[in-house]
């Protein structure tokens, strides 16, 4: 609970300092959320720094009871506290884990809303694409299977499997990945920093990854999990060289006490808000706005080796236009088309300006018809009331295959496992 409170009275105020209104003398926000952290990993606080705590407490709580004072005044008539509602979007965009409480108020906040902004019924807008009544998991076409045009397999052609060419190139980029020191020079007692780069069902997923995995026994001490990804960053927010998601990243590494020269490895989940129009229109979006992120990854990250890409999961359960299918499907292609566009030898993907692009987990299942591989299935219970979201047992669904995926794929267990 004093979790909680504190996180979310430092992201709820956002500046480093406010005036409580139960003293004179203003509350750096910033300081108490370092001496928070600086108690929890076990450090004794003098008492002097406790009760700064405290007091940054009671501030907060001072500035929560006159939030609630007005809360009638922006009550809709759908019964959505509004204020309530952007504040708790405030506080995902920020980066930080809401409670299932508040998730699930923010959530439906943002079906009403998504339902007030539609224009062609049905809790989408008219230039959205219906889905199939049936969708077939890339991994389970073959070569002959068509959708729209694109065949089978994740590297195509009906394979699952890289193609040898990437199999090598991969295996270098592997061999390089080692412990590395602050200024990036190898060193036994080094680290290698392993990132998510994405939006917020990509946060939600890889913050419950990052809890499991660092309590898994294949896991190397060397390695060090930092979740960057953040709630409303799309591809096309990470794409902006001065955009709001690589300052908060950059402060997320700081907090795990990594430089960026320590990040070698990145899983990153492509996806963007509101997509319309045909799969070609689409998809030339997604693609030109991951390959912007992919240049800046390589510019702030210079070791950074390899990049996991990967697609959203089953959004055939969407209330709203937010990312719902065939586009939530159809981002399996745009991973695909990148990946094939690297080997053939793009310029643009070309490893000075990109790190080596290879398939993390495929996420997609037909939703509780599930899929073949592994019996994966997605019911109704497992996405939040905008049917977009995951809820807490579909962020362990994504956590549990994202961790098998590390602790034993041949591309990723060397820099994972001890």
């Amino acid at each position: 609970m004093k979790t909680t409170i504190l996180l979310s009275l430092v992201s709820l105020l956002g500046a480093a300092t406010l005036r409580s209104q139960s003293a004179d003398t203003p509350v750096d926000f910033a300081k108490a959320r370092q001496l928070f952290e600086k108690r929890q990993s076990g450090a004794t606080l003098t008492a002097e720094e406790s009760a700064y705590i405290e007091r940054a407490k009671a501030a907060h709580a001072a500035q929560q009871s006159k939030s609630d004072s007005s809360t009638s005044s922006s009550q809709g008539q759908d019964g959505i506290d509004w204020r309530k509602a952007q504040d708790l979007h405030r506080r995902e965009q920020s980066g930080e884990k809401l409670s299932e409480a508040d998730q699930k108020y923010l959530d439906h906040a943002k079906e009403v809303r998504g339902r007030g902004n539609n224009r062609g019924g049905g809790g989408r807008p008219t230039n959205q694409r219906k889905a199939p009544d049936s969708l077939k998991p890339l991994t389970e076409m073959t070569a002959d299977d068509k959708y729209e045009g694109e065949d089978g397999g994740l590297y195509g052609k009906g394979s699952n499997e890289p193609p040898e060419a990437l199999k090598k190139s991969a295996e270098t980029a592997l061999a390089q990945i080692q412990p590395l020191d602050n200024e990036g020079k190898p060193s036994e007692s080094g680290k290698i920093a392993f990132v998510s780069i994405s939006m917020s069902n990509a946060t939600q997923e890889f913050s419950v990854f990052k809890t499991i995995a660092d309590k898994d026994p294949r896991k190397s001490d060397k390695l060090t999990i930092v979740d960057c990804a953040q709630g409303g960053q799309t591809m096309a927010a990470w794409a902006q060289p001065e955009g709001r998601p690589w300052p908060e990243a950059m402060n997320r590494l700081q907090r795990a006490n990594v430089t960026p020269q320590q990040v070698q490895v990145a899983w990153v989940k492509l996806a963007n808000a509101g997509p319309s129009g045909s799969k070609t229109e689409h998809l030339a979006t997604l693609e030109a706005d991951t390959i912007k992120v992919l240049h800046l990854l390589r510019e702030r990250f210079p070791n950074l080796r390899i990049a996991y890409l990967g697609s959203r999961i089953y959004a055939g359960y969407a209330t709203s236009g937010l990312n719902p299918e065939p586009y939530a499907y159809e981002g399996a292609f745009a991973v695909r088309h990148l990946i094939q566009q690297q080997i053939s030898g793009d310029e643009s993907l070309a490893l000075s300006k990109s790190p080596l692009l290879v398939w993390g987990p495929y996420l997609w299942a037909d939703g509780e018809k599930g899929r073949k591989l592994d019996d994966l299935k997605y019911t109704k219970e497992d996405l939040g009331p905008d049917g977009t979201h995951p809820s807490n047992s579909g962020r362990e669904k994504v956590a549990h295959q994202l961790l098998e995926f590390c602790a034993t794929s041949p591309l990723a267990k060397g820099w994972f496992a001890k």
